[in-house]
């Protein structure tokens, strides 16, 4: 997909999937992102004392950064500070180099590792030709900028003689921390066939990566192509990851980076990750088809994009990811805190497992603790396009859409297109669940997903969600029930629910009380059944 990357292709495609016209959505989001700021998540950036070395604490979550609209697209209003900073930048990096200059050679043989060494300084701007340069592992500088010729002519490689934990790109000095790195137009391939047929393609923590900042405020990289990285090709990071606790998470995380027109394939765990930093922006990325090695055969969890520990105040705009296990996931694991205030405004998924899916993990299950931390999440014009079984997470049945454990979520104008003659076995196409708590679905249409049980379903039983809101949800010549609501669930509101279905079932078959207003149903043998 050589030409997907920039702005007006994604967002073409965006809009040539999605049934709803974006700029009302981002207007509607936007006045939601206020609100709920104002009357819930009113501190900026704030953490909290911790006893425990390089931790801090961030629960309660009271954080959240403000989002402004700029020629008709959503950024953080943090962007102007590194914007300026960016001019910053310029300034200190007027000294530009050429990685020739200093004995590199782009034939694809030469190991060029000591003429970038000697190369890369402070307050310079490094130039790398057309060409292939191996080496074994660059580091970046504060006030340094790393710029090729362009993607696919400029190529980083690492060398056969590299080891597994070995990053291709990071910053110096992750523990005392860089500042103001820029990287862009070029390729950073990690080399995986390197290893031959082992079993995991990385070291563990934040190693293996293709290109790793960690510790990093004032970040820019843009333009570039990350390929065959034994666990990421993008990080951004804390120099080691943390599994203390939810509401917990490592200090002397990454700030203010910005990651735009960037191409990730072919990797072991996630094309583009976040962990324990804030303030990230990621604007028109294309990741897909990983290879999932990473973890064991049949249980890889890799997405083209995770906003995953720790993590806080990110936003997506006009991304795509094709061939992986999740689509975007936002999420933590069970001894971390989860990511929050995460908003995604224009996302295309093709054929990934499950597009978009927002959990915490062991905070799922009936007698889990809540999680203190999964919190104030949106995604606007979403499209969802057939998603698949898929060899990289063998088990995991495809949805477009799961909600778990998260509150304060608002999914507006999602688009689920499923296949009509794929075995989706039954399992529904967007299930909101385990746990999660004010959650509001407005403008979603679904169509296609004629094998599944239904296009929607709310899940009950002990570990319900509850206090969901659904606002015009259309389905077409799709599942057999509409929207399926489990027991127990105690707060729901529906306002037009419509569907189109030859021989349906029922629209919305319930197991719970419910307050509905406006709903049309075409073809269904009920409109309205209690199944309690």
């Amino acid at each position: 997909m050589k030409n997907s990357n920039d702005q007006q292709s994604i967002a073409s495609m965006i809009a040539a999937y999605s049934d709803w016209s974006e700029e009302e959505l981002i207007h509607q989001t936007l006045k939601w992102h206020h609100t709920t700021s104002k009357t819930t998540y009113p501190a900026m950036s704030q953490t909290y004392a911790c006893r425990i070395p390089l931790t801090e604490r961030v629960s309660p979550v009271r954080t959240s950064l403000p989002l402004e609209q700029i020629d008709g697209v959503v950024r953080p209003v943090w962007m102007r500070r590194l914007d300026a900073e960016y001019l910053n930048l310029m300034h200190m990096t007027k000294s530009r180099v050429d990685v020739t200059n200093y004995g590199a050679v782009g034939d694809g043989n030469t190991d060029c590792t000591l003429a970038f060494r000697l190369a890369l300084r402070s307050n310079r701007r490094v130039y790398v030709p057309p060409g292939v340069y191996i080496v074994r592992g660059i580091r970046l500088p504060s006030s340094c900028t790393l710029e090729g010729a362009g993607q696919d002519v400029t190529i980083l490689k690492l060398s056969d003689r590299a080891p597994k934990h070995r990053r291709l790109l990071r910053n110096t000095t992750p523990f005392a921390g860089n500042h103001h790195i820029e990287v862009s137009h070029l390729t950073l391939d990690w080399n995986v066939d390197r290893l031959g047929d082992v079993k995991r393609t990385t070291s563990g923590d934040t190693t293996s990566s293709a290109l790793t900042f960690a510790h990093v405020t004032y970040g820019w990289v843009h333009h570039v192509t990350a390929k065959n990285a034994g666990l990421h090709a993008f990080d951004i990071t804390s120099p080691h990851y943390h599994y203390l606790g939810d509401g917990l998470r490592a200090a002397n995380g990454s700030r203010y980076i910005h990651l735009n027109q960037l191409e990730a394939t072919n990797y072991g765990d996630d094309g583009i990750t976040t962990h324990h930093s804030d303030a990230i922006y990621i604007t028109n990325c294309y990741c897909h088809h990983p290879h999932g090695r990473t973890h064991a055969l049949g249980f890889s969890n890799s997405n083209g994009i995770e906003i995953d520990d720790g993590s806080r105040h990110v936003t997506l705009v006009h991304n795509r990811t094709e061939g992986c296990f999740g689509g975007i996931e936002v999420k933590a694991h069970g001894t971390s805190s989860a990511a929050h205030d995460v908003h995604i405004f224009g996302h295309l998924s093709v054929h990934d497992n499950r597009s978009f899916n927002f959990r915490h993990i062991g905070h799922h299950l009936a007698d889990d603790p809540d999680s203190a931390t999964a919190r104030f999440l949106s995604g606007t014009n979403l499209v969802s396009i057939e998603p698949v079984r898929s060899p990289l997470y063998a088990k995991s049945s495809p949805r477009s859409l799961v909600v778990s454990a998260y509150q304060d979520v608002f999914i507006h104008g999602l688009t689920a297109i499923g296949d009509p003659t794929y075995d989706y076995e039954q399992h529904p196409a967007l299930a909101i669940q385990y746990k999660s708590r004010r959650v509001q679905l407005k403008r979603i249409s679904v169509r296609g997903f004629t094998t599944a049980r239904a296009d929607l379903e709310l899940f009950g039983g002990d570990n319900r969600t509850d206090e969901v809101t659904i606002d015009a949800l259309r389905c077409h010549e799709s599942a057999p029930i509409a929207l399926k609501i489990g027991r127990q669930i105690e707060q729901i509101a529906l306002h037009q629910i419509e569907g189109q279905k030859k021989s349906g079932d029922a629209l919305i078959s319930t197991k719970s009380p419910i307050d509905v207003q406006d709903i049309l149903a075409y073809g269904f043998s009920d409109r309205l059944r209690s199944d309690v």
